[in-house]
C-alpha cells in the first residue's frame, strides 16, 4: 500500500486507535500471493458460508447466471405482518404475478447481467490474494472443487450460454419466440435484454438493453484471453494492458 500513502496512514490510524472495527477486516496482516494484502469486511469462512448458498443451484445459481432472489422462495416466500394485512416476498423468475411494488418482479428472481458483473469481479479480486488453495463446491453438492477464479469463470459461462445455441439448436434468450428461433432471417439477430428469465434464460424487459447486457461481450473477450495463473501473476493491471493489446492488435492474414 506504500503507492497510496494518504490512504495507508488512514488505514494504520484506525487498526491501532479503533481495534474493535480491526477485528472485523479480514486477514489485513497477512500477506497472500503475489504479497498482496486484503481488505475486506468477508472473511475466508463468511465467503464460504456465503457462496454455498449463491452456488447453489436450489437458491441463487441457474443454468443461465445468478438469480437475484433466492428460488427458494418459491414455496417459502417471505412474509411481513403489517398489521393490516400480510405481505409477501415471493421468487418470480419473469415477470410479477402480483401488483406489489407497482407489478415490478426484476428483483424478485431474474438473472441480471450488472450484479453477475459485479460478482464476477469480486471473485476475481478475492482469487488474486487467495490464489489456487481457496477452494469451494461449485455448484454446491456438486462435490466439484473450484477455485475462485474458476468459479468466476463457471459463472460467466452460463450468462454467455443465454445467447449460444444449446443441443437443440434453440437459443435460450429467444425462449418461446419461433420466429426468433427458426426464421433463417432472425435466428442470428441476437438482442440484449433487460434482463432474463431465472429458469430458462429467456430475455425480458426492455431491448435492445446494450448498456449493461453488452458486458457479455466483455465476458467472452476477458476468459477467452486469461488464463488462471497469467491472472495471479500480473493482477487486475496486467490483464487489462494484455486485453487492450489483443484488441489492438492488427488482423492476420486473411483466410481465402
Amino acid at each position: 500500500m506504500l503507492r497510496f500513502e494518504d490512504f495507508s496512514a488512514r488505514l494504520e490510524w484506525f487498526l491501532k486507535h479503533r481495534p474493535d472495527l480491526a477485528k472485523l477486516v479480514s486477514r489485513w496482516q497477512d500477506l497472500g500471493a503475489g504479497e498482496r494484502q486484503l481488505l475486506s469486511l468477508l472473511r475466508g469462512h463468511r465467503m464460504k458460508s456465503l457462496l454455498r448458498r449463491v452456488l447453489d443451484e436450489s437458491e441463487f445459481l441457474s443454468d443461465h447466471g445468478v438469480r437475484a432472489l433466492s428460488k427458494i422462495h418459491e414455496k417459502h416466500p417471505y412474509q411481513l405482518n403489517t398489521g393490516d394485512g400480510i405481505h409477501e416476498v415471493r421468487y418470480w423468475p419473469a415477470e410479477s404475478e402480483g401488483g406489489l411494488f407497482g407489478g415490478n418482479s426484476n428483483w424478485r428472481g431474474p438473472v441480471w447481467m450488472p450484479v453477475n458483473t459485479l460478482l464476477l469481479r469480486a471473485l476475481l479480486q478475492y482469487y488474486l490474494y487467495y490464489g489456487d488453495t481457496f477452494k469451494i463446491e461449485c455448484p454446491t453438492g456438486s462435490g466439484v472443487l473450484m477455485n475462485l477464479f474458476e468459479v468466476a469463470r463457471e459463472i460467466a459461462n452460463r450468462l454467455i450460454s443465454i445467447f449460444l445455441r444449446d443441443k437443440q439448436g434453440r437459443r435460450p434468450v429467444y425462449g418461446g419466440t419461433e420466429k426468433f428461433q427458426t426464421d433463417p432471417h432472425w435466428r442470428d439477430c441476437l438482442l440484449f435484454y433487460e434482463y432474463f428469465h431465472g429458469d430458462n434464460g429467456a430475455g425480458l424487459g426492455a431491448s435492445h438493453q446494450t448498456g449493461w447486457t453488452g458486458g457479455v461481450g466483455r465476458m467472452i473477450e476477458l476468459f477467452g484471453q486469461l488464463e488462471a495463473q497469467s491472472y495471479l501473476a500480473s493482477g487486475t493491471r496486467g490483464a487489462f494492458l494484455r486485453s487492450v493489446q489483443a484488441s489492438s492488435a492488427p488482423p492476420g492474414p486473411a483466410n481465402g
